[in-house]
Protein backbone atom coordinates (compact mmCIF):
# COMPACT_ATOMS: atom_id res chain seq x y z
CA UNK A 1 0.00 0.00 0.00
CA UNK A 2 1.06 3.31 -0.72
CA UNK A 3 -0.51 6.49 0.44
CA UNK A 4 0.07 10.59 -0.12
CA UNK A 5 0.09 12.06 -3.88
CA UNK A 6 3.49 12.62 -3.99
CA UNK A 7 4.56 9.47 -3.45
CA UNK A 8 1.75 7.82 -5.49
CA UNK A 9 2.97 9.18 -8.30
CA UNK A 10 6.36 9.06 -7.62
CA UNK A 11 5.52 4.77 -7.82
CA UNK A 12 3.79 5.49 -10.81
CA UNK A 13 6.92 7.50 -12.62
CA UNK A 14 8.63 4.48 -11.43
CA UNK A 15 6.94 1.76 -13.15
CA UNK A 16 5.64 0.31 -10.15
CA UNK A 17 2.41 -2.23 -11.60
CA UNK A 18 -0.68 -0.39 -9.43
CA UNK A 19 -3.63 -2.91 -9.01
CA UNK A 20 -6.05 0.22 -8.24
CA UNK A 21 -6.05 3.78 -6.74
CA UNK A 22 -8.17 4.96 -4.53
CA UNK A 23 -8.90 8.89 -4.46
CA UNK A 24 -10.89 10.96 -2.44
CA UNK A 25 -14.46 11.86 -4.43
CA UNK A 26 -13.52 15.97 -4.47
CA UNK A 27 -9.90 15.78 -4.23
CA UNK A 28 -8.85 19.30 -5.86
CA UNK A 29 -5.25 21.65 -6.49
CA UNK A 30 -2.08 21.37 -8.01
CA UNK A 31 -0.79 18.10 -7.08
CA UNK A 32 -4.14 15.77 -7.87
CA UNK A 33 -3.45 17.55 -11.70
CA UNK A 34 -0.06 16.23 -11.69
CA UNK A 35 -1.15 13.12 -10.19
CA UNK A 36 -3.64 12.62 -12.99
CA UNK A 37 -1.23 13.41 -15.85
CA UNK A 38 1.49 11.01 -14.54
CA UNK A 39 -1.84 8.35 -14.70
CA UNK A 40 -2.61 9.11 -18.26
CA UNK A 41 -2.53 6.82 -20.59
CA UNK A 42 -2.25 3.63 -17.87
CA UNK A 43 -4.64 1.03 -17.27
CA UNK A 44 -4.88 1.70 -13.82
CA UNK A 45 -8.34 0.78 -12.17
CA UNK A 46 -9.29 3.88 -10.13
CA UNK A 47 -12.49 4.23 -7.93
CA UNK A 48 -13.62 7.67 -6.32
CA UNK A 49 -14.61 7.12 -2.76
CA UNK A 50 -15.56 9.07 0.81
CA UNK A 51 -12.68 10.35 2.61
CA UNK A 52 -14.08 8.16 5.33
CA UNK A 53 -12.78 5.24 3.51
CA UNK A 54 -9.56 6.14 2.92
CA UNK A 55 -9.40 6.57 6.91
CA UNK A 56 -10.27 3.22 7.40
CA UNK A 57 -8.17 2.00 5.58
CA UNK A 58 -5.08 4.68 7.17
CA UNK A 59 -5.16 6.87 10.00
CA UNK A 60 -1.55 8.34 8.34
CA UNK A 61 -1.76 11.83 6.27
CA UNK A 62 -3.01 9.84 2.64
CA UNK A 63 -3.76 13.23 1.26
CA UNK A 64 -7.07 11.41 -0.26
CA UNK A 65 -5.00 9.09 -2.50
CA UNK A 66 -3.79 5.67 -1.42
CA UNK A 67 -2.64 2.69 -4.33
CA UNK A 68 -2.25 -0.65 -3.83
CA UNK A 69 0.59 -2.52 -5.83
CA UNK A 70 0.31 -5.36 -7.70
CA UNK A 71 1.94 -8.59 -6.34
CA UNK A 72 2.76 -9.83 -10.05
CA UNK A 73 3.27 -8.28 -13.54
CA UNK A 74 -0.40 -8.24 -15.47
CA UNK A 75 -0.05 -8.81 -19.05
CA UNK A 76 -2.00 -8.05 -21.94
CA UNK A 77 -3.38 -11.33 -24.49
CA UNK A 78 -2.29 -9.32 -27.50
CA UNK A 79 1.18 -10.02 -26.32
CA UNK A 80 0.97 -13.83 -25.21
CA UNK A 81 -1.20 -14.89 -28.73
CA UNK A 82 1.73 -14.21 -31.48
CA UNK A 83 3.71 -16.18 -28.95
CA UNK A 84 1.77 -18.95 -28.82
CA UNK A 85 1.08 -19.73 -32.30
CA UNK A 86 4.71 -19.25 -32.94
CA UNK A 87 5.48 -21.97 -30.80
CA UNK A 88 3.24 -24.45 -32.71
CA UNK A 89 0.56 -24.95 -30.15
CA UNK A 90 -2.95 -23.41 -30.16
CA UNK A 91 -3.95 -21.50 -27.46
CA UNK A 92 -6.22 -22.14 -24.18
CA UNK A 93 -7.62 -18.62 -22.15
CA UNK A 94 -9.91 -18.91 -19.76
CA UNK A 95 -12.15 -15.52 -19.25
CA UNK A 96 -13.25 -14.60 -15.67
CA UNK A 97 -16.11 -11.98 -16.70
CA UNK A 98 -17.41 -10.25 -13.23
CA UNK A 99 -15.75 -12.57 -11.00
CA UNK A 100 -15.65 -11.20 -7.92
CA UNK A 101 -14.49 -13.52 -5.07
CA UNK A 102 -10.75 -13.99 -4.50
CA UNK A 103 -11.02 -17.59 -3.34
CA UNK A 104 -13.41 -18.40 -6.38
CA UNK A 105 -10.58 -17.08 -8.79
CA UNK A 106 -7.66 -18.33 -7.06
CA UNK A 107 -9.17 -21.87 -7.01
CA UNK A 108 -9.87 -21.52 -10.79
CA UNK A 109 -6.28 -20.30 -11.08
CA UNK A 110 -5.27 -23.28 -9.86
CA UNK A 111 -6.80 -25.68 -12.16
CA UNK A 112 -5.75 -23.50 -15.12
CA UNK A 113 -2.23 -24.54 -14.07
CA UNK A 114 -3.15 -27.71 -13.86
CA UNK A 115 -4.48 -28.32 -17.01
CA UNK A 116 -1.89 -25.92 -19.10
CA UNK A 117 -3.79 -23.26 -19.71
CA UNK A 118 -1.95 -20.41 -21.17
CA UNK A 119 -3.77 -17.27 -19.28
CA UNK A 120 -6.80 -16.22 -16.90
CA UNK A 121 -7.90 -13.22 -18.56
CA UNK A 122 -9.90 -10.80 -16.16
CA UNK A 123 -11.37 -7.03 -16.80
CA UNK A 124 -9.68 -4.35 -15.23
CA UNK A 125 -13.13 -2.93 -13.78
CA UNK A 126 -15.68 -4.94 -11.42
CA UNK A 127 -13.42 -8.05 -10.56
CA UNK A 128 -10.95 -10.12 -8.83
CA UNK A 129 -7.59 -8.59 -9.03
CA UNK A 130 -4.59 -10.72 -7.88
CA UNK A 131 -3.97 -10.30 -3.73
CA UNK A 132 -2.65 -12.52 -1.00
CA UNK A 133 -5.78 -14.62 -0.57
CA UNK A 134 -6.04 -15.41 -4.53
CA UNK A 135 -2.38 -16.69 -4.39
CA UNK A 136 -3.19 -18.55 -0.99
CA UNK A 137 -6.22 -19.85 -2.58
CA UNK A 138 -4.43 -20.94 -6.13
CA UNK A 139 -1.86 -23.07 -3.86
CA UNK A 140 1.10 -20.37 -5.66
CA UNK A 141 -0.24 -21.05 -9.46
CA UNK A 142 -0.58 -17.12 -9.63
CA UNK A 143 2.72 -16.99 -9.36
CA UNK A 144 3.60 -18.78 -12.69
CA UNK A 145 0.01 -18.64 -14.66
CA UNK A 146 0.17 -15.64 -16.62
CA UNK A 147 -2.72 -13.09 -16.18
CA UNK A 148 -3.85 -10.79 -18.78
CA UNK A 149 -6.09 -7.67 -17.41
CA UNK A 150 -7.80 -5.77 -20.22
CA UNK A 151 -9.63 -2.76 -20.32
CA UNK A 152 -12.60 -3.42 -22.74
CA UNK A 153 -13.54 -7.24 -22.62
CA UNK A 154 -15.89 -6.96 -25.81
CA UNK A 155 -12.74 -5.70 -27.43
CA UNK A 156 -10.71 -8.82 -26.34
CA UNK A 157 -13.25 -11.51 -27.56
CA UNK A 158 -13.72 -9.45 -30.74
CA UNK A 159 -9.27 -9.90 -30.96
CA UNK A 160 -9.62 -13.56 -30.06
CA UNK A 161 -12.39 -14.41 -32.38
CA UNK A 162 -9.92 -12.81 -35.57
CA UNK A 163 -7.10 -14.34 -34.27
CA UNK A 164 -9.31 -17.74 -35.16
CA UNK A 165 -9.79 -18.39 -31.48
CA UNK A 166 -12.90 -20.14 -30.45
CA UNK A 167 -15.15 -18.57 -27.94
CA UNK A 168 -17.30 -21.09 -25.74
CA UNK A 169 -19.40 -19.42 -23.33
CA UNK A 170 -20.50 -20.63 -20.03
CA UNK A 171 -24.23 -20.16 -19.31
CA UNK A 172 -27.54 -21.36 -18.04
CA UNK A 173 -28.96 -19.93 -21.47
CA UNK A 174 -27.05 -22.26 -23.14
CA UNK A 175 -28.68 -25.01 -25.05
CA UNK A 176 -25.41 -26.95 -26.65
CA UNK A 177 -24.20 -29.68 -23.42
CA UNK A 178 -20.60 -28.86 -22.15
CA UNK A 179 -19.89 -32.44 -23.41
CA UNK A 180 -20.85 -31.47 -26.87
CA UNK A 181 -18.61 -27.86 -27.06
CA UNK A 182 -15.91 -27.85 -30.15
CA UNK A 183 -12.88 -27.20 -27.71
CA UNK A 184 -10.34 -29.58 -29.71
CA UNK A 185 -8.23 -26.29 -31.42
CA UNK A 186 -7.62 -22.62 -30.48
CA UNK A 187 -10.26 -22.38 -27.64
CA UNK A 188 -11.14 -18.99 -24.58
CA UNK A 189 -13.61 -20.57 -22.08
CA UNK A 190 -15.72 -17.14 -20.79
CA UNK A 191 -16.75 -17.93 -16.81
CA UNK A 192 -18.88 -15.24 -15.61
CA UNK A 193 -20.60 -14.00 -12.18
CA UNK A 194 -22.54 -16.47 -10.20
CA UNK A 195 -25.04 -14.18 -9.70
CA UNK A 196 -25.58 -11.93 -13.24
CA UNK A 197 -23.92 -14.57 -15.60
CA UNK A 198 -21.90 -12.70 -18.90
CA UNK A 199 -23.42 -9.86 -20.15
CA UNK A 200 -25.61 -10.05 -22.65
CA UNK A 201 -23.14 -7.92 -25.08
CA UNK A 202 -20.10 -10.60 -24.24
CA UNK A 203 -22.42 -13.26 -25.04
CA UNK A 204 -23.34 -11.98 -28.49
CA UNK A 205 -19.34 -12.05 -29.27
CA UNK A 206 -19.01 -15.52 -28.22
CA UNK A 207 -18.99 -19.04 -30.97
CA UNK A 208 -21.02 -21.23 -28.22
CA UNK A 209 -23.02 -21.18 -25.17
CA UNK A 210 -22.82 -24.49 -22.97
CA UNK A 211 -24.22 -25.28 -20.06
CA UNK A 212 -23.83 -27.94 -17.44
CA UNK A 213 -27.00 -30.03 -16.52
CA UNK A 214 -28.27 -29.57 -13.07
CA UNK A 215 -30.12 -32.35 -11.64
CA UNK A 216 -30.88 -31.59 -8.68
CA UNK A 217 -33.31 -28.90 -6.47
CA UNK A 218 -29.87 -25.91 -6.57
CA UNK A 219 -29.97 -24.24 -9.86
CA UNK A 220 -26.89 -23.24 -10.31
CA UNK A 221 -23.06 -24.58 -9.71
CA UNK A 222 -20.04 -22.79 -7.75
CA UNK A 223 -18.23 -21.02 -10.60
CA UNK A 224 -14.82 -22.53 -9.20
CA UNK A 225 -16.60 -25.76 -9.50
CA UNK A 226 -18.26 -25.31 -12.81
CA UNK A 227 -14.81 -23.80 -14.44
CA UNK A 228 -12.96 -27.02 -13.44
CA UNK A 229 -15.57 -29.60 -15.02
CA UNK A 230 -15.33 -27.63 -18.24
CA UNK A 231 -11.50 -27.12 -18.20
CA UNK A 232 -11.23 -30.39 -17.96
CA UNK A 233 -13.82 -31.17 -20.48
CA UNK A 234 -11.11 -28.69 -23.06
CA UNK A 235 -8.32 -30.87 -21.51
CA UNK A 236 -9.82 -34.07 -22.71
CA UNK A 237 -10.75 -33.20 -26.00
CA UNK A 238 -7.08 -31.55 -26.65
CA UNK A 239 -5.68 -34.88 -25.79
CA UNK A 240 -7.41 -37.14 -27.82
Amino acid sequence: MIFGIRAVIEAIEAGKDIDRLLIKKDLQGDLSRELFAAMKGLDIPVQRVPIEKLNRITRKNHQGVIAFTTQITYQHVSDLVPTIFEQGRDPFFVLLDGVTDVRNFGAIARTCECAGADAIIIPSKNSVSVNADAIKTSAGALHTLPVCRENQISQTLKYLKNCGIRIAAATEKGDLDYTRGNYSGPVCLVMGAEDKGIPQEHLALCDEWVRIPILGHIQSLNVSVAAGVLIYEIVKQRTE
